[in-house]
């Protein structure tokens, strides 16, 4: 009769368990590199209001969570990410709650003197406070200001037609500088206020792209409910990898970059003219879609490189 054989509680090389362990592996292993290309390079990350409400399924509670940890991640291998957000869903729920009918013109929210100060209260008060405190969860990095603080944001009336509603005029960024210096995490508000004092509501898609050339950052990251840029904005299937900024503009000249995605297209030009190395446009509600665009070879979204880039453009 032969010996019963009992089995043993260690993983046999190839089974599931040292299979997804060594999955792990090459993951780190492949983020490596672009964890000490990227050590102390300045990264800024705009966190829009349609990204807040996260992957399909998921509450606007995880999906900012979810954020949060990327973003502490960034910073625990030496990245400097600095966070702007904006909030126009939040500002239109809260608008609705009081009773205030909005007007669009153009796709920019007519702002009075009383639809500021609830944009500046959703703004600065909620929506600020709420990635502050998700982030602080991790330890005490977190430090929320507007683009009032310090004159961080000096803005101009865009139109006289849509009331406060403000373009970015000059970015001070040495308020940035001395919290990124501390090891801390900056997450913006983006009201400005012009020389005399007077605020702005300023698209955030702008103040993003203005303060990563401020900056002199190595990337600017805009987060929102689209997987990316498309050569053809019906077609789904058209999703463009990279492109170069020359290209871009001529695709905004053209209309081939049209509606939501014109603001986010002009920022990323702006930027990368700037002096930011590279532009990317993802779609913040794949989970932890960020670290697959800065620590993976693929990324998962649309990459903006200069025209006289003479290294390969595909690496992030």
């Amino acid at each position: 009769m032969s010996a019963a054989v009992t089995p043993s509680s260690e993983a046999a090389p190839g089974d599931a368990r040292s299979n997804d362990a060594a999955s792990k592996a090459s993951v780190l292993v492949e983020a490596l590199p672009y964890i000490l290309r990227f050590w102390g390079k300045v990264v800024v990350v705009k966190y829009g209001g349609n990204a807040l409400a996260g992957a399909e399924g998921a509450s606007d509670t995880e999906a900012l969570a979810s954020f949060a940890e990327d973003i502490v991640l960034m910073r625990s291998v030496g990245m400097l990410p600095v966070v702007v957000h904006g909030g126009g869903p939040q500002i239109g729920d809260m608008l609705a709650r009081l009773g205030k009918v909005t007007e669009f013109r153009d796709g920019m929210r007519v702002t009075d003197a009383e639809t500021l100060e609830i944009a500046r209260m959703v703004l600065v008060g909620k929506v600020n406070r709420q990635i502050v405190s998700a982030v602080n969860v991790h330890g005490a990095l977190a430090v929320g200001l507007s683009g009032e603080d310090a004159k961080l944001i000096t803005a101009v009336a865009r139109h006289a037609e849509l009331g406060f509603v403000g373009d970015v005029e000059v970015v001070a960024p040495e308020i940035l500088q001395r919290l990124l210096a501390q090891g801390l995490i900056p997450v913006v508000a983006t009201i400005g206020a012009d020389v005399a004092g007077q605020a702005y509501n300023i698209n955030a898609d702008a103040v993003a792209g203005a303060v990563g050339a401020a900056l002199g950052a190595e990337k600017v990251v805009f987060l929102t409910d689209v997987a990316g840029l498309r050569a053809d904005a019906g077609d789904p299937e058209s999703l463009l990898r990279t492109v170069s900024v020359g290209a871009l503009e001529s695709m905004v000249a053209s209309g081939a970059a049209a509606g939501g995605m014109v603001p986010k297209a002009e920022a990323c030009i702006r930027a990368v003219r700037g002096g930011v190395r590279r532009a990317h446009i993802l779609d913040g509600r794949v989970p932890h879609a960020l670290l697959l665009e800065v620590f993976t070879d693929e990324g998962v979204g649309t990459m903006v490189h200069d025209d006289l880039v003479f290294d390969n453009p595909v690496v992030p």
